[in-house]
């Protein structure tokens, strides 16, 4: 199985072994590897343009009826506390992947629109991933990767507690093979205001964590992660840069776990 091959992962790899808890801690050099791509924070509209054909382009495949709502940027673009991720081809520049990363620095995480979020994750610095799209055929399944590690190196660029995900079924198992676990018990799937009301399992993963639990699990992308350095990513461009708009903050529901 290659590291690249992170969505055909199986829960297999949450088979722990305390020995490999070692592993996170131990001084390896760092090997260094190019990408045919970079993936860098979109600076202006040209790219966010770029970003927005992928995205539209990819829900297109799977989500029609949302695909059409995403033909222009969309106001999460524009917040502060938001980035949008794209990656570029580097022979022709066309985009071959993106993903928005959207912070609680400023505001409430868009799925906070739909949820209360339980307590342990109340006062806590969270990122959540949306609008991950990418390029079709097999040249998909790298830049998904990268993207990935992107969103990761974000967090830990940013000192974020939490990665926060929403995903429908059956993409949702993508995260249980990179051991996020569900925020809600039973791992409900619930509809979901920002993400066109389908339903979508909400999931987390604590940053400081994700080292020594990949290791303890000698899960596959251990070394791709942790190991290898890739230049061609680049996380450290200030948030807000499209900042446009400022959203007010929604209304919280006398309901308790779901927002009206």
């Amino acid at each position: 199985m290659g590291a690249y091959d992170v969505f055909e992962v199986t829960n297999d790899m949450l088979a722990i072994d305390l020995s490999m808890q070692s592993k996170a801690t131990e001084k390896v050099p760092m090997a260094g590897e190019r990408l045919p791509f970079t993936v860098r924070a979109v600076r202006n509209e040209s790219g966010l343009m770029k970003a927005v054909h992928i995205r539209q382009t990819a829900y297109g495949r799977h989500v029609p009826e949302l695909a059409e709502l995403l033909r222009v940027p969309e106001r999460y673009d524009h917040e502060d506390g938001s980035v949008v991720l794209l990656a570029e081809s580097k022979l022709d520049g066309s985009p071959v992947g993106t993903m928005r990363i959207q912070t609680n620095r400023y505001r409430k995480l868009g799925l906070e629109d739909s949820v209360v979020l339980p307590e342990w994750l109340q006062n806590k610095s969270l990122a959540e991933a949306t609008r991950l799209g990418v390029s079709g055929g097999r040249i998909g399944r790298l830049p998904k990767t990268m993207l990935f590690k992107a969103y990761y190196d974000y967090c830990v660029y940013e000192d974020i507690d939490w990665m926060v995900i929403t995903a429908r079924s059956p993409l949702d198992r993508q995260y249980e093979a990179l051991l996020f676990k569900d925020v809600f018990p039973g791992g409900e799937f619930i509809p979901m205001h920002h993400v066109g009301n389908i339903p979508h399992r909400v999931m987390a993963l604590e940053v400081t964590a994700v080292e020594t639990k990949w290791a303890a699990a000698s899960h596959p992308l251990f070394d791709f992660f942790f190991r290898t350095h890739h230049p061609d990513i680049d996380v450290s461009a200030p948030d807000a840069i499209l900042s446009k708009y400022h959203m007010r903050r929604p209304q919280i529901s006398n309901r308790i776990g779901i927002r009206q």
